[in-house]
């Protein structure tokens, strides 16, 4: 496979993008499979790592994810490449590229994949899942303890179980929306946080039809509500900006002061 079939691949996953060029390196490399180079819109792949296609094939993917993410998601950020918008974004590609014959999952095709999964899926998470929601149940019973005798609950997290109070809060909350226990705690979580029961339905059903979690948090987002832009918002962020400035501006009057010495 060359450079151009790996392009025409990716433009087959979404031709609606910034254009960009493909580069084989080459090289061997002991460190990275593949890069992308945000200032010249490169995806470079040291094709020597690879043994076969469909591996070539999952870093292409990878790297074209994030010249999607710098060029249409998240163009004028600089912030930290494998935010949850790219793994939803790469995870999204693979599906279409399982879709179209491109790529082979070997998480699904596997047999010793098939079977680790469904060991780990029903003897861990969706025990531990069962677990944490009946753990849940006797929390709930003691606030209710806890109010009858006029005690405070988080004094109760605090000193008799001695754990943390945002953890018993989630504990919570899984048992109280009647989460999915096959999903695994984590995940159960990440459903109790959703407010609307018609979305957090939703979202319970886009886990057990195998979506990552990176693309059910983006479900939830996309379900969202605009924010309301207010003038009182607006004065708070210009607040946070101008304190955020001047502290910058000390730190850099002291770097320079300290250069000074330095040369002097």
């Amino acid at each position: 496979m060359n450079q151009d079939k790996v392009k025409e691949i990716l433009l087959e996953l979404d031709s609606s993008v910034e254009d960009f060029s493909v580069v084989f390196t080459g090289k061997e490399s002991t460190k990275v499979d593949g890069l992308y180079n945000r200032e010249t819109c490169e995806i470079l792949i040291h094709n020597r790592n690879f043994k076969d296609d469909n591996a070539l094939i999952y870093t292409a993917i990878h790297e074209f994810a994030h010249h999607i993410q710098f060029t249409k998601i998240d163009p004028d950020r600089s912030s930290r490449a494998h935010t949850v918008s790219f793994w939803n974004t790469f995870h999204s590609l693979l599906d279409v590229a399982e879709e179209k014959k491109y790529y082979i999952n070997i998480f699904n095709s596997d047999d010793k994949f098939l079977n680790l999964t469904k060991e780990i899926k029903e003897n861990y998470l969706t025990q531990n899942g069962q677990l944490m929601k009946d753990f849940g149940k006797l929390l709930v019973e003691a606030y209710d303890l806890c109010q009858r005798n006029h005690a405070e609950f988080e004094d109760y997290v605090d000193r008799a179980l001695c754990m943390n109070r945002s953890a018993a809060k989630n504990i919570m909350k899984v048992y109280a929306m009647d989460v999915e226990p096959s999903l695994g705690f984590d995940n159960m979580k990440i459903v109790a946080g959703v407010k609307d029961n018609n979305q957090r339905k939703k979202a319970e059903e886009s886990f057990k039809q195998g979506l990552s979690p990176n693309e059910v948090r983006a479900e939830i987002n996309e379900s969202k509500p605009e924010p309301k832009i207010t003038i009182k918002k607006l004065e708070s962020e210009k607040v946070r900006l101008e304190k955020s400035i001047h502290a910058l501006q000390v730190k850099l009057a002291d770097l320079e002061m300290k250069i000074d010495e330095y040369e002097g």
